[in-house]
């Protein structure tokens, strides 16, 4: 729990990247929430555990949630209940006042939701993940980049409890001071980055399912669509990689590689998680407007120009991607449907082509205002898993490719970013992404098969998307 926020408006920009090396490469519970390299819009925040943050872990399995301070040695505290019910509690339960006239992050919880939570919150199978299924860190200090203004704003809050100084107000003030004079004398432009250069590695990748037995898996997805199962499964697959990679190091290479929108690092002990997405899950602002981003349709990049302008337009006018999309968008109208104000969800664009720098995405967009008295814990739990990682119906899907993978996707489908006090959150989807820990890398890659898929094509999507992540790695490509 946290008290009054407090913030300070810099006189100068420093870049994220380097303000982020400055200060936090080597910290052991770190985060950067990344609106991506050269942005000029967006908004990125990045900071570290402080003597008073705590750090959760959620077990679907064992059903309970674990509550650790990192920089204390007591005891963990273990809870039984879902991380829904954890975070509905412990926002409830919070006084902060907000940013005034500030939009966005000010304060809260940032981390990650695993792809396992969908048992709780559709009722259906799971497989036991190796990561924890869901991962959070309490922020009480944080740097906010905005990317529009060209300012840095330092934010943090004394805590409601804070009795260790005749002055309530001198912790915040002594790190206000520090921070700032640390910002002040980094360097000042993006190139005092780390090097994005990957590290080669000669370790092969690990496919969960080989091409034979991917293809399989895909005639029974078809077979299962044909028998009006599912009108659409997104079957997915997993690399793993035997190694260790410094996770900002790889960060680095990764976003210069694959720059995006919603971008990350979080480094949780000897976990963390890298990500290049480019899918915003969901967004809940003060006004308690709700809004989606469901990207489904993939084509390549190509470096000439007129085969790839080609590619753009084959996308945007394929039957089968414009399918994929829609039954999706569907979906999340009916998904929000449930937590909205009635009349409100509206498409507000569909089909719309975004470039990356690897592929063509068809992207639409989805929006609502928030019916009276449901929180943004109720919206996230109410859309979880988003619908573009898993097919329609949803729960149906979902059983069915339980049965087909024979394992969990972990973090990779699910989601992460911020839930804060005031009632916001923005969350992106778990792709794009490589999950770090002492000894492996695991990369997961998927697409959605309709009626109208085509094997070879699918598996090759999953390679295109698997490409990226590899290289940065320092993985050749086989």
């Amino acid at each position: 729990m946290t008290g009054p926020v407090q913030s300070r408006l810099l006189s100068s920009w420093t870049d994220p990247a380097t303000a982020f090396a400055a200060l936090y490469s080597d910290a052991p519970y770190a985060f950067w929430l990344d609106a991506g390299p050269g942005a000029r819009t967006g908004v990125s925040y990045l900071g570290a555990a402080s003597p008073r943050s705590r750090f959760v872990i959620a077990s679907v399995i064992e059903g309970t949630v674990t509550s650790v301070f990192p920089a204390d040695a007591a005891p963990p505290v273990v809870t039984h209940e879902t991380v829904f019910e954890f975070l509905r509690r412990d926002l409830a339960d919070d006084e902060t006042s907000s940013l005034s006239g500030i939009e966005g992050f000010d304060l809260g919880w940032v981390g990650w939701l695993g792809y396992e939570l969908g048992a709780h919150t559709v009722g259906t199978p799971v497989h036991e993940s190796r990561y924890p299924d869901a991962a959070l860190l309490e922020v009480d200090r944080m740097i906010r980049f905005d990317h529009d203004s060209r300012t840095v704003t330092l934010v943090a809050s004394r805590g409601a409890d804070d009795s260790s100084s005749a002055d309530p107000n001198s912790v915040v003030t002594e790190w206000f001071d520090q921070t700032a004079a640390a910002l002040a004398a980094s360097p000042r432009g993006p190139a005092a980055a780390r090097a994005a250069v990957p590290r080669a590695s000669a370790a092969s990748p690990h496919w969960r399912h080989d091409e034979t037995e991917y293809a399989a898996l895909i005639e029974t997805c078809l077979s299962a669509i044909h028998d009006g199962d599912a009108y659409q499964l997104c079957l997915t697959n997993e690399i793993r990689v035997p190694g260790q990679w410094h996770p900002i190091e790889t960060y680095d290479v990764l976003r210069a590689g694959s720059p995006s929108h919603h971008g990350g690092v979080l480094r949780f002990g000897d976990l963390a998680l890298l990500s290049a997405s480019p899918e915003q899950f969901l967004h809940v602002g003060r006004d308690r407007r709700v809004r989606t981003k469901p990207i489904k349709g993939t084509r390549p990049r190509s470096k000439e120009p007129d085969e790839d302008e080609r590619l753009k337009v084959e996308l945007a006018q394929s039957d089968k991607e414009r399918a994929e999309n829609l039954m999706i968008v569907d979906l999340m109208r009916n998904d929000l449907g449930r937590i909205a104000e009635l009349g409100t969800v509206a498409v507000s664009s569909l089909l719309a082509v975004e470039s990356y720098p690897h592929v063509h995405q068809l992207v639409s967009t989805i929006e609502a205002l928030l019916s009276p008295g449901v929180t943004v814990v109720d919206a996230i739990q109410a859309c979880f898993p988003a619908g573009s990682m898993t097919g329609a119906p949803k729960r149906s899907a979902m059983t069915i490719l339980d049965s087909l993978e024979t394992g969990p996707r972990g973090v990779y489908s699910g989601a992460f970013g911020y839930v804060g006090h005031g009632g916001v959150a923005d969350l992106a989807i778990v792709i794009r992404s490589i999950v770090l820990d002492s000894c492996w890398a695991s990369i997961g890659t998927g697409g959605g098969i309709t009626a109208l898929s085509n094997a070879a094509d699918e598996i090759e999507e999953t390679r295109i998307k698997a490409a990226a992540l590899l290289a940065s790695l320092g993985v050749a490509w086989p």
